[in-house]
């Protein structure tokens, strides 16, 4: 990541809030007949250059004020209002004054009013301390933050090894005294200060970017952090440029910036040439560039252009060079005859990859996708820094994608590479596998529908089956280890749980989240390591949170969604039909051969739980164990798992399958290339074989859980409940291969298949099976689905439009008897729609497909609209449009018995590794204060405050901008420049 980069990212994703003072009095004496007193809470939620925005709190704690209030202050620093809500404002000099609004003149005892305004400011914005309501003051009481802001070093400041760096702090209480300031890096204590000004020089940085701030402490223990800066510690002058890539349609233009890491003692030229490659590419402006001590910088925009001469695609390396320092290289690309849309990918792509925007973390071995660029979103992650299987499954579709457009495969080989070097577990990840016994795969633990009902009692009296997949994968790749994603990865070691729990800095860190039933949330979770030393958590660290036994032993365990692993198996099939075409198969080849022994591997997905058999399983006892293959359903289950003993002296080992299988999660186009494409084709006895059977079954299950208006209905499961438990007649009587129906298979909050995303990733996949091969069973399927999608899509002008967002079922589908019924006791409504712009992308992606397949004018007519509608919604890092989030009000809930909220057994008390506590008060913000310090967190407080309306925020989830990216792709791919 380059300084501007960091710069950037740390402004995004570290800035806190100043909060000042509380104040409240008594009436004084001789006050008027209605008699005011106050406190009145400031905070300042945003800054930048020379604007912010405040919060005022205003609470009347003396008589009601039926007709009017007034509440001034006035600003020490020279800030000005500039506009504001909730009340009616007016400034005199430094004097301000805020009435009621129009609509409430009356303020009536202990209520509460928020205000809001945004103004300008100048070197300093020092919290004001003289509020009055209606000229009486609002006097301090109780105790209030510090309040601390960084004057040195500059943000973006660049230093040279060995340079001493000035760090330095302006600190005040409004109610006491400040007793020090620490000076951090990256949250590390470099050295405090205990009188003013606060200083501290840093000497002997080593090389690298730091994120810097300083902490001020105050005489009753308060603190407050400062807005972070971000400084680079380099090991020479250098050059710049970004973004360090281009892609250029021929016969066009590309441009990219040029500045410098550090400020120059005098003089520099930067000049920028071809340094290698094709003279078709060329600079054409900006060749030399100058720079001095107060615009180095400043970017300086360099122009290449590709010569319109219709030869075959180029490429050149350009450096900008200047003496004494370091160049910068740019890999430019021309892309031949590129349509309007491919066009489009590019610059998406670009946008993607480049660094300043934050999509990526870069280590050592490779680039690790972010769940999202923002940090504060909850979701499936609970953290935007944190990372999923399915985000680097994406990670490949791009590099796929530009594969195909550019003839460029390194990227998606270095992709594949990144995948296996960070989020495969690897041999110190998993080292007692060769323990595991195939005849004894795992002790049975039933699931409950909440997680108040945890831990669940191991129960080694329970038969479970045999696995019949361990020996052939072991015998076919001379390892006892699985080749398969774990799901969940926290990217920059945000939670502390380091190397295999061990705390130290070491990221990105193996963690994960669910583990208590089909109700337990995001909200109710409790994020722990993969790998359980004991460490953190309680005395057994994590693991008495979920299971119940006599004793715990230190171990290791990975969760496999299937659903991210078939798609980087059909990703690696569009990779290799791509590059096939081109007559470059031999670029992918280990990449792909790699793809095939995933594929082997994710068989497991295809496993009841605990490998009992298929159909009619009810009760745990009663419910046979299975042999051989007759536990397999053949489809994609939720997940697979497996695990082990940390001490490899006393070895053991354990695997498991699913308890049911989602529609969702389907992928017939994987199931195809693992049985039909040679060059994916499994090297096991029997995996070609399993991938054939699986396709059939998933194509049928598709057909089976399709509604009467064409929406694909939830799932099936041969575990009610998780722990083979009686289902309801209306499920026990809709069955799918002796499997029962399940209207929201594997978790119920929200239902699992209320949201229409589920549609959309998985018809995609469908309506490219149909398109590669022209599947019949995928046509009809697509044949009923497409039109009832057109039929709740709206596309308007000017960026107008609307797709699904929530469904809501009712029904069952017929037992499957070989035929789709019709189902008319199956039915879907959609209850809203949305602006959601990864669906919206990928309901594209699947009518384009569709159209090319069957020549449908409509579905196609309505995914050009789609992608057209998207463009008006571009912005710096990508293509976004504002989310409201009410269910953040979640972030503070408590636990109520059998209802919402984080469940912690009582009397079970631990700690998370930053300190949190965690015990039966604790809340999902509770134990994830990092939050608190958030910048996007002063919007979400005042939300859970009560005192501000449901967050806004706008957000760059990385598998949406690639649907987005390769969207426009497909049409290229599908239709080029065709009108």
């Amino acid at each position: 990541m380059s300084l501007r980069s960091l710069v950037r990212s740390r402004r995004r994703g570290l800035a806190g809030a100043a909060v000042a003072a509380l104040a409240a009095a008594l009436l004084p004496a001789g006050a008027a007949l209605a008699a005011p007193s106050c406190t009145a809470e400031y905070q300042i939620a945003n800054e930048w250059g020379t604007g912010f925005i405040a919060n005022v709190t205003l609470t009347n704690t003396g008589d009601p004020l039926p007709n009017g209030w007034e509440l001034t202050w006035s600003f020490d620093d020279g800030q000005r209002v500039t506009n504001g809500w909730n009340g009616v404002y007016s400034q005199s000099g430094s004097n301000v004054r805020v009435t009621n609004p129009s609509w409430d003149n009356s303020l009536n005892t202990n209520e509460t009013v928020s205000l809001g305004f945004q103004g300008t400011r100048g070197a300093t914005n020092s919290v004001p301390t003289d509020f009055a309501l209606n000229g009486v003051a609002c006097n301090e009481q109780g105790s209030s933050a510090p309040v601390v802001e960084l004057t040195a070093p500059a943000d973006g400041s660049a230093f040279l090894a060995g340079q001493p760096i000035q760090l330095a702090a302006d600190a005040s209480d409004a109610d006491g005294s400040i007793d020090r300031v620490e000076f951090r890096a990256d949250g590390t204590v470099l050295g405090s200060d205990t009188t003013a000004p606060y200083t501290y020089n840093w000497q002997n940085a080593a090389v690298g970017q730091y994120s810097v701030t300083a902490v001020a402490f105050d005489d009753s223990g308060e603190s407050a952090a400062s807005l972070p800066i971000a400084i680079e510690v380099l090991d020479g002058p250098a050059v710049v440029a970004n973004p360090s890539t281009l892609s250029i349609r021929q016969g066009d233009t590309g441009t990219f910036d040029v500045t410098l890491a550090s400020a120059p003692s005098g003089t520099v030229t930067v000049d920028v040439a071809r340094t290698q490659g094709s003279a078709d590419l060329s600079v054409a402006d900006g060749d030399e560039l100058t720079f001095t001590a107060t615009n180095w910088d400043d970017p300086q925009e360099v122009t290449i252009a590709s010569a319109d001469n219709g030869g075959d695609s180029a490429s050149a390396t350009f450096t900008a060079s200047a003496p004494g320092h370091d160049s910068a290289v740019v890999q430019a690309r021309e892309v031949i005859g590129a349509s309007v849309y491919e066009a489009e990918f590019l610059e998406q792509y670009n946008k993607i990859k480049d660094p300043d925007n934050g999509y990526f973390r870069e280590f050592a071995g490779g680039l690790v996708p972010y769940h999202s660029v923002e940090t504060l979103i909850v979701e499936a992650p609970d953290h935007g820094h944190a990372t999923t299987s399915e985000a680097f499954s994406y990670y490949l579709w791009l590099e796929a994608a530009y594969g195909r457009v550019t003839e460029d495969w390194g990227p998606f080989n270095d992709a594949w590479a990144s995948m296996e070097e960070y989020i495969i577990p690897e041999t110190e990840d998993q080292p007692t596998n060769g323990a595991y016994d195939p005849g004894s795969p795992a002790t049975y633990a039933a699931e409950y529908p909440h997680p108040s009902e945890y831990p669940s009692l191991l129960q080694p009296s329970v038969p479970v089956g045999d696995d019949p997949l361990a020996n052939e994968l072991s015998s076919t790749y001379g390892t006892d280890e699985v080749y398969a994603m774990h799901w969940l990865l926290d990217v920059d070691n945000t939670y502390g749980y380091g190397f295999c729990g061990d705390g130290s800095d070491d990221a990105p860190a193996f963690i994960n989240t669910f583990q208590r039933g089909s109700h337990e949330s995001v909200w109710e979770t409790v994020p722990h390591p993969s790998c359980e030393t004991f460490e953190h958590g309680g005395q057994n660290g994590f693991v008495d949170l979920f299971t119940d036994d006599a004793s715990y032993a230190e171990q290791w365990r990975y969760t496999n969604a299937p659903d991210a692993d078939a798609r980087a198996v059909q990703v690696a099939l569009l990779a290799h039909t791509w590059a096939e075409e081109q007559g470059q198969a031999d670029a992918v080849a280990e990449s792909v051969s790699d793809a095939a022994m995933m594929g082997d591997y994710l068989r497991y997905a295809m496993y009841d739980k605990y490998f009992k058999e298929i159909g009619d399983c009810v009760g745990p006892t009663q419910c046979p164990a299975g042999t051989g293959k007759n536990s397999a359903h053949y489809l994609m289950s939720w997940y697979f798992a497996w695990g082990g003993a940390t001490n490899t002296s006393a070895p053991w080992a354990w695997r498991i399958g699913s308890s049911a299988s989602h529609q969702g999660y389907q992928n017939p186009l994987a199931a195809y290339a693992l049985s039909e494409v040679p060059e994916l084709r499994p090297e096991s006895p029997t995996g070609a074989q399993d991938w054939a059977t699986s396709m059939d079954r998933q194509l049928e299950f598709l057909q089976w859980l399709q509604s009467s208006e064409g929406g694909i209905a939830g799932g099936a499961t041969n575990s009610w409940q998780g722990s083979y438990s009686q289902p309801p007649a209306d499920a026990a009587n809709s069955q799918f291969y002796g499997m029962y129906y399940d209207w929201q298979p594997v978790w119920n909050d929200p239902p699992s298949n209320r949201w229409f995303g589920f549609q959309v990733w998985q018809m995609e996949r469908t309506a490219q099976l149909y398109q590669m091969t022209g599947d019949e069973r995928a046509g009809a399927i697509l044949d009923r689905w497409v039109p009832w999608a057109i039929a709740n899509t709206e596309v308007g002008t000017g960026g107008d439009f609307a797709v699904p967002a929530d469904m809501e079922w009712s029904g069952t589908p017929d037992t499957w008897e070989g035929t789709y019924t019709g189902n008319p006791d199956l039915h879907v409504d959609v209850v809203s729609h949305g602006q959601d712009v990864g669906v919206a992308a990928a309901l594209a992606k699947t009518l384009l497909y569709y159209a090319e397949a069957s020549g449908d004018a409509e579905a196609r007519t309505v995914g050009e609209g789609l992608l057209d509608a998207l463009l008006e919604h571009t912005d710096d890092l990508g293509i976004a449009t504002e989310e409201t989030r009410t269910d953040y009000g979640r972030f503070d809930d408590e636990y109520q018995p059998g209802g919402d909220g984080l469940y912690i057994p009582p009397g079970w008390t631990g700690e998370m590794a930053n300190g949190d506590p965690i015990n039966s008060d604790s809340t999902f913000l509770s134990i994830r204060s990092f939050y608190e310090d958030d910048p996007a967190f002063p919007e979400l407080e005042a939300y859970l405050n009560g005192t501000g309306e449901a967050p806004t925020f706008t957000y760059h989830r990385f598998w949406a901008q690639v649907e987005i990216a390769t969207a426009f792709a497909a049409h290229d791919e599908l239709f080029g420049d065709a009108g």
